[in-house]
């Protein structure tokens, strides 16, 4: 755990730094020239769609009902604090890191209108955190291989197409969506090491008992 924590601090480190000294603007200008060399009305349609699932609203709606899914059908309260705790404190630490890089976003064949800064992408780290989160809250209720292995397959892939999204639209660089991905990621180990932590003193307290 400790080592994942290093690496997702160390990526964003790194892309911060470059960010900051601008020498990242080939690498970004590149991939998003051939990601969107792939444009097409139905493309477009897709990205829209999956870049809209992204978004708060849905976000708000789909953390609020994984949430009632945990209280009500699996009756687990802790895990429910960890799922609320997880996304409250990823979207807050976005929009620190967005105030203290303030980023333009890039204006390379926009698609889509949005607002406000583009260092890191809000959408990727809400996907990081949200199906991360949910990955590692219901790997233990499956118990085959299959199972498993759909539901990462999966958030997976929600997590990657997202974050693509909003590069094909043109209102990220790739590099917000690469420090976005490893900004939740050390937000989401963190807290998920925090969670494990007080299970385990819990647990040595009631045994102590």
């Amino acid at each position: 755990m400790l080592i994942l924590l290093v690496v997702f601090v160390s990526i964003f480190s790194l892309i911060a730094y470059w960010v900051e000294l601008e020498k990242l603007i080939q690498f970004d200008f590149h991939i998003m020239t051939f990601v969107q060399s792939f444009e097409n009305d139905t493309l477009t349609t897709i990205m829209k769609f999956f870049s809209f699932i992204g978004g708060t609203v849905p976000v708000i709606v789909l953390t609020l009902g994984a949430a009632i899914f945990l209280y009500r059908v699996l009756h687990h309260r802790r895990e429910l604090f960890l799922l609320i705790g997880t996304m409250i404190g990823s979207t807050l630490l976005n929009v620190l890191l967005k105030y203290i890089f303030q980023r333009t976003r890039p204006d390379i064949n926009r698609l889509v209108f949005e607002e406000g800064f583009s260092f890191p992408s809000g959408h990727s780290m809400a996907a990081f955190s949200l199906y991360g989160i949910l990955t590692f809250l219901l790997w233990r209720h499956l118990k085959t291989r299959t199972g498993r292995g759909l539901l990462l397959t999966f958030n997976s892939l929600m997590i990657l197409i997202i974050g693509l999204s909003r590069i094909y639209l043109g209102v990220h660089y790739p590099t917000d969506v690469i420090g976005a991905y490893a900004a939740s990621g050390f937000w989401l180990f963190t807290v998920v090491w925090y969670y494990q932590w007080l299970q385990e003193r819990r647990l040595q307290s009631a045994e102590a008992t």
